[in-house]
Parts: structure tokens; sequence; C-alpha cells
């Protein structure tokens, strides 16, 4: 409507050449605003440009005035550190000038005394001098002084040794005043001393030969410094063997086995030449005899430290190798010396036992870790004496190993391979002991891989997955068997030389100096194979009590419930045309019947074995219901009645287990028979004669061997009762029967020289 109005007024009334039209006027100023509005915003714009820049500046600049500051901080802080440690300074420059003004003090008013005595002498000295210039005295003197010049030792001593001897000797008091022998003596002194520093020096020399040495010396000895001579030789030759050791040093990673050695003979050849050389030129005095030992000690200690800074990982073989090296050569080299009147034997074992403990203690701990990996991994792989060289010569031919048995013997030689004789004697007892935890070690992984819990669960290395279990009788007799075999036949014979050399030295009445608590005569073979069957031990009635266990045991439930000796249709035995054990005990001797079998393949020739499980399997059983505390409550319940017939059953234990439990057999009949008659049951007229049992019990067992093993012989050819053994055994009351099957099922009480070792403990 603006628009429209201006435009009509301009119509009405024309414009004027002075007159600006409006449209001119908004088209001018238009244009104007915008380029201003334009150059306003770019002027914002590079306000802001600038305002942005000026704001990053000022904080760059304040981040670096804050690092100023600390700086700033840190340099007053240095500053007051650099002032505390001028005063201290300053304090110490001030105490050192007063001891120095001190020092000065006292040397000037000693200086003055010594001048005016010097002054004395020299005066005394031109006196003599000066009376006659061709005095021999005087002509001696200065030759004397010319070959100390010239170095000429040799001359020299030879000159002074001739002029003391002439002079000495010469009687002619009258001429000469004591003050003119006196200042003669003193100028002779003065040159000695002289002499005796070259000599020093010429003897300090590292190049300088043993001859030229020894010339040396024997000129100080020639001027009366015998003392100081030896103290040189000392010095000498362990400035050579030290020069010696640093050379050979580097090497000593090269010869991980022998550097010990090495070691050894460069440190005992040393002190063995000085002794040699002591003894020629100074003779057999005790001072000397002291001297030396004190300095051979030192060297000796010297080189047990060496050994140790330079010896391999003492887990590794090689470290072994050379702790037993260093052993052997370094005790030989002592016996030498001994010879000679030095003992160190006691003093070096004193410095090596620690560091030979403890490499034998890391290899062990090695072997040790081999041997429990090897039986958890057990794969029951049997292997023959042919197939593995380390074994068949102390195998018999009828002997089969286990991989872990295998395992466990070859560790053990490599171990003992590195022992030499010495190690031997010193650290036998302590091998041995090792040897011993070892095989516990492994008899450990062995019940681990049998079933049943095992009564070391807490053993760490063990608690790992066992890859492998026996479960089938021949591998569980194949692991027994191989440990048998292991502690019976093969460590025997693979630490007999260690018993041999004990029993050889004490043949001959010798004893090792040193020797200590873990030397080869701290252990006793009968001890030590004591040690071995407890191993043994373990795992045999760990076998036993899981393999009676779960044969009782079915679903939770006991088979030798005493029930059983309820259950029978007649109240007694006597009218039985074929009486037979229990069901349960049926079974046990059909189970124990097929054990043997087993047996009998997998421990062929190893019969002793076979009879010593049997007899222990016996034993568990009985010791079950001996213990078994459900058992005999159901003979004290008041509500079943008893019949004599169940009693008669108890009875045919007595005639159907070893001598050895007889004892345990007897409790429990006695236990039954008081139940019974406490119920009414009188024992005198249920129980028959033994002559009865005695044929009954020869009956049944032939019969259930019969059935087990399809044949038809008589009766006598297969039962060994121990009424046929009593008259070799001085107290036996009541006789007893088993079968005598070629197996272990058949084993008698002549064999079975005691239940509980698999070997003769006297062997």
């Amino acid at each position: 409507m603006e628009s429209s109005s201006e435009e009509d007024l301009e119509e009405e009334f024309p414009g004027h050449e002075w007159i600006t039209p409006q449209s001119s006027i908004r088209a001018a100023y238009q244009s104007q605003t915008e380029k201003g509005v334009r150059k306003i915003c770019s002027e914002l714009l590079e306000l802001k440009d600038a305002i942005e820049n000026l704001c990053g500046n000022m904080q760059s600049k304040y981040l670096a005035f804050l690092r100023i500051s600390e700086e700033v901080v840190e340099a007053e802080q240095e500053l007051i550190e650099l002032q505390k440690h001028v005063s201290a300074q300053g304090i110490l420059v001030q105490d050192l000038m007063s001891g120095v003004c001190r020092e000065l003090e006292i040397w000037e008013k000693s200086s003055k005394e010594e001048a005016v005595t010097e002054k004395d002498f020299q005066s005394e000295l031109d006196e003599i001098l000066s009376d006659d210039t061709q005095d021999p005295k005087v002509i001696f003197l200065d030759k004397l002084d010319v070959l100390l010049a010239e170095h000429k030792i040799e001359e020299a001593l030879l000159a002074l040794e001739a002029e003391e001897k002439k002079y000495l000797t010469a009687d002619e008091p009258g001429k000469e005043s004591n003050a003119e022998i006196s200042a003669f003596k003193a100028a002779l002194f003065k040159r000695k001393s002289i002499l005796e520093d070259q000599l020093v020096r010429h003897s300090e020399q590292p190049s300088l030969s043993v001859t030229q040495l020894r010339r040396s010396l024997s000129g100080l000895i020639k001027i009366g410094k015998s003392s100081l001579a030896h103290q040189v030789l000392l010095k000498a030759y362990g400035a050579r063997l030290q020069k010696s050791v640093e050379a050979f040093l580097p090497t000593c990673s090269i010869y991980t086995e022998t550097y010990s050695a090495t070691l050894s003979q460069l440190v005992f050849s040393a002190i063995s030449k000085a002794s040699n050389e002591t003894t020629t030129l100074f003779g057999d005095s005790p001072m000397n005899t002291n001297r030396i030992i004190q300095w051979a000690e030192y060297e000796i200690e010297t080189f047990a430290r060496l050994v140790k800074d330079n010896s391999p990982l003492p887990e590794s073989v090689s470290a072994l190798r050379s702790a037993c090296i260093c052993i052997q050569t370094s005790l030989t080299h002592c016996s030498y010396l001994e010879s000679h009147g030095l003992k160190f034997s006691k003093l070096l074992m004193v410095l090596l036992r620690p560091y030979i403990e403890e490499v034998l203690e890391f290899n062990f701990r090695r072997v040790r870790r081999k041997i429990v990996d090897s039986a958890r991994n057990d794969d029951i792989l049997l292997l023959t004496p042919q197939e593995g060289s380390l074994l068949s010569g102390a195998v018999g031919q009828n002997v089969l190993l286990t991989s872990s048995g295998k395992k466990f013997m070859s560790v053990v030689n490599d171990v003992l391979d590195q022992v030499t004789p010495l190690a031997i004697i010193h650290f036998g007892g302590t091998i041995l002991n090792k040897i011993l935890q070892l095989f516990d070690r492994y008899v450990d992984s062995l019940i681990k891989v049998l079933p049943g819990p095992s009564e070391d669960d807490n053993l760490v290395e063990l608690k790992e997955a066992v890859e492998f279990k026996a479960e089938s009788d021949a591998q569980q007799l194949t692991l027994i068997g191989t440990a048998y075999t292991v502690a019976d036949e093969l460590l025997p014979a693979t630490v007999s030389k260690f018993f041999s050399m004990q029993t050889e030295k004490k043949g001959t009445g010798g004893s090792v100096e040193g020797a200590g608590s873990g030397s080869i005569y701290s252990i006793e073979y009968k001890e030590w194979k004591r040690h071995l069957q407890h191993s043994l031990d373990k795992l045999r009635d760990h076998f036993c009590r899981q393999y009676v266990l779960s044969f009782i045991y079915m679903e939770g439930k006991s088979r030798l419930d005493a029930r059983m000796y309820l259950e029978r249709k007649g109240d007694d035995l006597l009218f039985d045309s074929d009486p037979l054990p229990s069901l349960p005990f049926q079974a046990l001797f059909g189970r124990l019947q097929q054990l043997a079998s087993v047996a009998g393949d997998v421990l062929l020739g190893k019969d002793k074995i076979q009879k010593v499980l049997l007899s222990r399997l016996t034993e568990t059983v009985i010791m079950w219901l001996s213990n078994e505390q459900e058992f005999w409550d159901v003979f004290e319940d008041q509500s079943i009645q008893l019949q004599p017939s169940g009693l008669q059953q108890v009875r045919f234990l007595d005639y159907a287990c070893y001598l050895p439990v007889q004892q345990l057999v007897s409790t429990i009949i006695t236990r039954a028979i008081a139940a019974f008659s406490a119920r009414g049951v009188d024992p005198q007229s249920a129980l028959p004669e033994d002559e009865w049992f005695l044929d009954t019990a020869k009956a049944a067992i032939h019969k259930l061997m019969l059935g087990n093993s399809g044949s038809e012989s008589e009766p006598d050819e297969h039962i060994a009762l121990h009424d046929e053994i009593s008259d070799s055994e001085e107290s036996i009351s009541t006789p007893s029967t088993t079968g005598s099957e070629e197996s272990f099922a058949s084993a008698n009480n002549d064999d079975l020289e005691s239940p509980v070792y698999f070997t003769d403990p006297e062997t």
C-alpha cells in the first residue's frame, strides 16, 4: 500500500532535477546496507578467529607458566640441597684443614729431632770418609751404589755377601772405632733396604719365570728377609693363579660339566707348587706351614665361590655332573696334599656341601615331576628287557614293565650315572633317601591310577586329571608287578655300587674325614630296603582294599550279610549231603580264582608276589568281617531266630584261611560262639568234631575248584591243608585248608615267610 501511494505521488508531482526520487534513494541505500552487513559479518568472523587464537595462546601460555612455576620450585629445592651440600663440604674442609695443621705441627717437631740426629750421623760419616779417600769401605760402598743404580741385583748380592763375610771375619779392633763400625753398618743397612725393594719389585713382575722368581727369593733370604720372601712367594703364586682363573672363566659356560674340575686343578696345583717351593727354599717350619695354610684356605674359599657362581642351572643334569666331578677331583687333590701335612678336606666339604645338596635337591625335584607325569599318563605299554637297554642287564627274562616303570628307572639311572665314587661316599646317604622318596612318590602315582579312592588326596602334583585308569585285573596286576620289579630287582641292582663301596670301606676299617650325616655310612641296606617295602605295602594294601570292597559292595549294599547264615532250609549242616560255603564266599572264591588265572599270565615267574597278594586279600576280607558292626548286629537281634547251621558256617572260616590271619579268625569264631550262646544255641552240640570240618572243607574246596576249572582230579592232589605243614610250625592250634593250584590262589605258609613283605627283609 505504501509503495503504491508513493508511485501515485510521483505521478501527481513530477520531479525536479534537484529532487532525488524516492526509488533511487531506496535502491542506493538498499545496496549500501547489504554491503555493510556483509562487511560487518566478515569483520565479526575475523574478530571471532582472533578471539579464538587469543584464547589458545592464553591457554598455552598459562600451561607454560605452570610448568615454569614447577621448574622454579624444583630449582629452589635443588638450590637448597646444593646449599646444604656446600655447607657440609665447608665443614669437612674446615675439619680437614684443622687436622692438617695438627699433623704439620707434629711433623715439624719430629723433623727437627730427626734433623739433629741425621746431622750428627752425617758429620760422623763425613769425618770417617774424610780421613782417607782411598778407604776400601768407601770404595765398596761406591761400587755397591753403582750396582744398585744399574739394577744389577745378583752382582750386588754377591758383593754385599762377600763384604759382610770379609768385614765380620776381620779382627782389627785397634784400627777402627766403634763410631766407624756403626756408621759403616748403617750404610750397609741402607743399601740392603734398597736392594730389598728391588728384589721385591722384581719378584712381583707377572712375566717372571719360576727360576727367576726362585733367584729373587733366594736373594731376599741371603739378606735376612726370609719371612718377607715367603710372603712374596705366596703373593706371586696367588697373582698367577688369579690370572689363570680369569683367563679360564669365560669358557665355563661352554664346559658346563668339567669347568669345576679345571678350576680345582688350577687352585690345588698352585697350592701344591707353593707348598713344594716353600719346603725347598725355607725348609719345614711351623711358621711357614701356618702361613701357607692361611693362604691356601683363602684360595679354596675363592674356588668354592667361583664354582657356585659359574654353575649351570641347579636342576640340570650338567650341574649335578659338574658338582660330583668337583667333589671327586677336589678331594683327590686334598688327599695328595694331606701326604704333605696340609689338610683341607673338612674345609672343602663345609664350603661345598650346601651347594652340592642344593643341586641334588633341584635335580630330584625335576626327576620327581617326570615320574609323576609318566605314571599319570601310563598306557600300560609292556616292554620286554630287550626293548630297554638300560634295564636288560638287571631284569629277568620273564619280567614285563609298564612305560612308567621304564621311565622311573631311566630317570633314576640318569641321575646315578652322574655320581662319582667320592660323591657317593660323602652324599650317598642323601641320594639313597631321595631315591626312597622318589619311589614313594611313584607308588602314590600308581595308586592314583588304580581304581578306588586314594589316601593321599592332598598331594599337589597328583591333583591333576589322570589320563589313564587301570580298570582290568591284568592292568592292575601289571602295575603292581612293575612296582615289585623296580623295588625288588632294579633299584637294588642300580644302587649296589653304593652299598658295595660302603662294605669295602668298612671292611678295610677306613673312615673318610669330613663325611657328614648324608654320607653312605649313615644308612644301612636293610633299613633302606625296609623303607622300599613300606611303599610297596601301601600299594598292595590299596589294591587289596579296593578289590575286596568292590566285591563286597554292589549298588551300595553288602554281599556279606549275616542273614545268609540264618536263611538255610535245614537246621544242621551235618545232614546236608553236599555242604558248601555261603553263596557270597563261593563268589569270592571264584573271583580269586579268576584273579589267579590272570596273575599267572601277567606275573609269570613271580609266585611270591602272587601268594602275598592272596594272603593280603584274605586278610582284608577277615578284617572287614571282624570290624563290620552291621554284620554282628544281626546275630544280636533278638527278633531273629538263630540256627546251628549259621554257627557251623562261621566255623568253616577256621579251615579255609592262612595261618597269618588265624588270630583274626579265632576272634571272629569266639565272638560268634558268644553271640549264639547268648541266644540259647549250645556250641558243644551244634559244632561237630574237627575231623568233620576238615573233610567237609576239603570236599567243598575240591568241588569249587572243579566247578571253576572244569577238570576232575582227586581232592588230595589239589588241597594242601595246614595240618600237613604243622610239623614245621611251633604253635598251630587249629588246622585249616586252602587250594594249591599253580597260581597265587594255591599259596601255603611254607612260601609265605611274611604276610607283609614282598621280599625277605634280611636279604
